[in-house]
């Protein structure tokens, strides 16, 4: 009774967060192309669908990966296992990217754009090794302390460096690379190992020091891409294009079965290293095991169910309306609309909603995690908007991403030190499966419309802004609540 209860407060949560995108879809169909959708009845059964996935998704995290990474973090600091820790820390790093849908969807579109020459598959393990190696060079900031700032600005200065002698075909995408990296479930994995980490140490700050893993896994596939570029276009040749892959079998029973199939794929390689390390590295049990099976099993079906929802409802509206504005040619309301929906899906981010929780949790009150979302929503709003801008007005990507990556650095020496490891994750959070396929669609759409554009240097890069201005949204908020005194309580 009291999972069901708390499914249906996830549930009521989760279709609350819907409403925005379904006012974006609502307001541009009526007042902008002054008409129906196609088939309004399926977007409200897909965002019905995406509601319940949403819900069974985060109410299976506080079963299952919550718990269970916390728990292997505490369990490698109890022992002092640094060896092990740190090739755990690799190997779920590389797991949780090499099988990640979004980066593979990012792959493939590379792949094709470039005529063969970028190898999707190539592309996915050299950002697959970035996220291993960074996740080993997190762990060892909690234990030693060091200050994120420092990696992050030392990190994100190599990458502007590489831009100036990268390909100018390479840039845009190894940015958006560094920007799919983490999924919904990766996300709340990582984060909770680095939280269980921070919180086994004496003198740790669990705001301070547990987050911030996320943030290098997105910076360093910037300058392994990057490099990888570097490598293809001075001494690769075009490849064969990969075929697309096949439509599904027009049976529902065997595309449900299918779908439910790609999803365990997706996920497997991270339950398989928590296993591992488990119960044949540190021999301990997982505790409560069908508690964590059934969440675990509601994760499963709760992505699943999410992402089915997606691509009833969402994606099918996002792409026409997308393809509408660019055939109207106004762009006002190709940048209102980037603006809109931009917003709109990161308000519905279920990976989102789980950080959130985790900060003010983590911060003791001092956040409030539906702040948080809104704030977040705001600066991938901007980001998304700017990129935009750019295709339309044309300019290189690596200007744009300096200044704004340059505004980065001034606030994170302004903004007080704690929200800076959770600015950085918060923009990592934001590029997920509700956000990048949309976000991707519109750019090489937008690029291949527009004349004297390529999609493979113009069309990429909108993923990035939506990653770099949440950045900028976060310290600006915590700024802000530092300016603002706080009550004191009366003594008698």
């Amino acid at each position: 009774m009291e999972h069901l209860t708390g499914f249906a407060r996830e549930f009521l949560k989760a279709m609350r967060n819907l409403l925005p995108i379904v006012a974006v879809v609502a307001v541009f169909q009526l007042v902008v192309f002054r008409g129906l959708p196609e088939d309004p009845l399926q977007l409200v059964v897909g965002l019905l669908i995406v509601g319940v996935g949403i819900a069974m998704f985060l109410q299976g995290l506080d079963l299952s990966v919550f718990p269970v990474g916390k728990n292997i973090a505490n369990q490698f600091t109890r022992r002092g296992a640094l060896g092990p820790l740190l090739a755990f820390g690799f190997a779920i790093g590389f797991a949780a990217a090499v099988a990640e849908p979004a980066l593979i969807a990012v792959a493939e579109q590379a792949e094709i754009v470039s005529d063969g020459r970028i190898n999707g598959l190539t592309l996915r393990v050299v950002v697959a090794v970035s996220v291993g190696f960074v996740l080993v060079l997190g762990l060892l900031r909690i234990l030693r302390g060091w200050p994120v700032h420092r990696l992050l600005i030392g990190g994100y200065a190599l990458a502007l460096a590489i831009t100036f002698i990268a390909p100018d075909e390479i840039v845009g995408l190894a940015y958006d690379s560094g920007g799919v990296t983490t999924n919904i479930v990766t996300v709340p994995m990582i984060a909770a190992i680095g939280l269980g980490l921070a919180n086994s140490i004496r003198g740790r700050s669990m705001l301070a020091d547990g987050f911030g893993l996320v943030a290098l896994c997105v910076m360093v596939p910037i300058i392994g891409v990057q490099l990888y570029g570097v490598w293809v276009y001075t001494f690769g040749n075009t490849g064969a294009v990969a075929a697309a892959p096949g439509a599904g079998s027009g049976h529902w029973a065997a595309d449900f079965a299918l779908g439910l199939a790609e999803t365990v794929r997706d996920v497997l390689p991270i339950v398989l290293v928590v296993l591992f390390f488990h119960y044949l590295v540190l021999k301990h049990k997982i505790a409560h095991p069908v508690r964590v099976l059934v969440g675990f099993v509601m994760v499963l079906v709760g992505l699943y169910a999410f992402v089915v929802g997606l691509k009833i409802g969402l994606f099918p509206i996002g792409t026409q309306m997308a393809e509408q504005l660019i055939a109207r040619d106004v762009p006002v309301l190709i940048l209102l609309f980037a603006l809109l929906i931009g917003f709109a899906t990161t308000m519905a981010e279920p990976a989102l909603v789980a950080i959130g929780s985790q900060a003010q949790d983590a911060s003791r009150g001092r956040l409030n995690g539906s702040a948080i979302r809104i704030v977040v929503a705001v600066g991938v709003a901007a980001g998304i908007a700017l990129g935009v801008y750019r295709i339309l007005v044309g300019g290189p990507f690596h200007f744009y991403v300096m200044a704004s990556y340059g505004v980065v650095v001034v606030l994170v020496f302004l903004a007080p030190k704690y929200i800076v490891a959770l600015a950085f994750d918060l923009g990592g959070v934001t590029t997920s499966e509700v956000t990048v396929p949309l976000v991707t669609a519109l750019g090489i759409g937008l690029a291949t419309a527009l004349e004297g554009r390529d999609a493979l240097m113009d069309g990429f890069g909108l993923i990035a802004f939506a990653s770099i201005f949440p950045i900028i949204s976060v310290l600006l908020y915590a700024m802000l609540l530092e300016r603002i005194p706080t009550p004191r309580k009366e003594t008698s």
